[in-house]
């Protein structure tokens, strides 16, 4: 990298937070939009939750899968925002799914964060909250909920 664009500033970036469920596919549908529109880099982020490594009938899915499986799905929306001329890179990071969306929006200094929101069937969503809605109250950035 050359020393002049060490300090070189950053044109507009979208952060889209997936995890492959069906409320990710609109999001990202709606981010490579933005991106493509506001001529904006699309950075695609999916986090590895301890939470979802557990399977149906008591077993475990091991991390490194669970990456492997976030991975290939954060890469097929990065093909598909590259065919549409948008310059996309992808990061899969492992934490609490709020903290880590908000910690990489500030890291990436993302100028918006693009998200899905499922529907509040849920009863421990509904007590709780919902990542988005933990995202949209404390990102220092603009946050869009695509509905699913």
């Amino acid at each position: 990298m050359w020393m002049s664009e060490l300090g070189a500033p950053r044109g507009p970036r979208v952060l889209l937070a997936v995890d492959f469920t069906p409320a990710s596919r609109e999001a990202a549908n709606e981010a490579i939009k933005r991106a493509k529109d506001d001529r904006a880099d699309l950075i695609v982020l999916s986090v590895v939750e301890q939470g979802n490594l557990h399977l149906p009938g008591g077993g475990a899915r091991r991390v490194d899968q669970e990456r492997d499986r976030l991975t290939a799905g954060a890469q097929a929306i990065v093909g598909r925002a590259r065919e549409a001329g948008v310059r996309a890179t992808f990061l899969v990071w492992e934490g609490d799914p709020a903290e880590v969306i908000l910690e990489a929006s500030q890291a990436e200094d993302a100028n918006v964060i693009v998200l899905g929101s499922r529907s509040r069937l849920n009863v421990r969503r509904l007590i709780l909250g919902s990542v988005s809605s933990e995202v949209a109250r404390r990102a220092t950035c603009d946050v869009i909920v695509v509905p699913s």
